[in-house]
């Protein structure tokens, strides 16, 4: 039996702790907030994040904090550091967070396409 209910929520990421609003999306992703919550179903609501640049990310994270990915050839490790992923792509940072914290098995990509950021508030 599956919920075919989703709800729509928009959340304001001004002046929010990066992990503390990645818990709070992942949550809403996985429908952990519904009486119906079961894990193998995937039952979420789907999230917009917007006024992503202007969350609080606390100490040296920016400078210090590093992000890896690997093309699969010799020598293809590629790191980029916060700050400038940040400024390339600052959505990218929040999937990367509520990604990691999804649970690991076959309905975590369905998940994660339901999360959507935006630079700024849209006028609904």
């Amino acid at each position: 039996m599956k919920n075919k209910e989703r709800n729509a929520h928009t959340i304001d990421a001004t002046d929010k702790s990066l992990g503390r609003l990645a818990t709070e999306v992942a949550l809403l992703l996985m429908g952990k907030n519904k009486a119906t919550f079961q894990r193998h179903i995937d039952g979420g609501d789907s999230v917009d994040v917007f006024n992503f640049d202007a969350v609080k990310i606390t100490g040296n994270k920016r400078e210090q904090k590093t992000y890896y990915r690997h093309s699969g050839y010799p020598g293809g490790l590629k790191e980029e550091k916060l700050k400038n992923l940040l400024e390339r792509n600052p959505g990218e940072v929040l999937k990367k967070a509520v990604y990691g914290m999804l649970p690991k098995n076959k309905l975590r990509p369905l998940m994660i396409k339901r999360l959507t950021t935006h630079r700024k508030e849209i006028a609904s």
